[in-house]
């Protein structure tokens, strides 16, 4: 029983432990408010080298440059909207790991959904489809007809008839 505690225990402080950051103590700015925009401008920014990481979780050393880019533009009295144009202007939109709507990135957008219906709609008509055949089975074969049926009889039992030897 303690061993099952002290498991539950290790579990639950791993669950609600958070993720800890790359962010070096260096790189810290010194206003509390400053710092929280620029964890939240670095949470929405792509590193480069990882590219599936935010920087704010990377320990790249392109992902640091770009965290001290963030902060030194933050310090210099940009906004967010400023230091996110900048940066998109300097490495493109791949930079941002959720993409702005616009009509360079419309099927990055639309594509998902649209997969997505054109499933459902393909579904839609395959059992459209089957429910109008009326002579289905549940393993999805045609009925035969009696006639079709003697006949397979007939060729059953002339495949398993013994065969006169010559």
């Amino acid at each position: 029983m303690r061993k099952l505690s002290t498991i539950l225990t290790v579990l639950w402080l791993a669950a609600v432990t958070t993720s800890a950051y790359a962010v070096q103590p260096d790189e810290i700015m010194a206003d509390p408010g400053k710092e929280a925009r620029a964890r939240d401008l670095s949470r929405e920014l792509r590193c480069m080298v990882c590219q599936n990481q935010s920087i704010d979780d990377s320990e790249a050393p392109l992902a640091r440059d770009l965290r001290l880019l963030v902060r030194e533009r933050i310090a210099a009295g940009d906004s967010n909207t400023q230091v996110i144009d900048f940066l998109v202007a300097r490495y493109g939109e791949f930079v941002l790991l959720r993409p702005r709507f616009n009509p360079h990135t419309l099927v990055l957008w639309l594509l998902p959904p649209l997969a997505l219906g054109g499933g459902g709609l393909a579904l839609w008509v395959y059992s459209r489809r089957r429910s109008k055949f009326p002579g289905r089975e549940d393993q999805g074969l045609l009925k035969l007809t009696a006639e079709e049926e003697a006949r397979l009889e007939r060729l059953i039992a002339k495949e398993t008839s013994p065969e006169k030897p010559a």
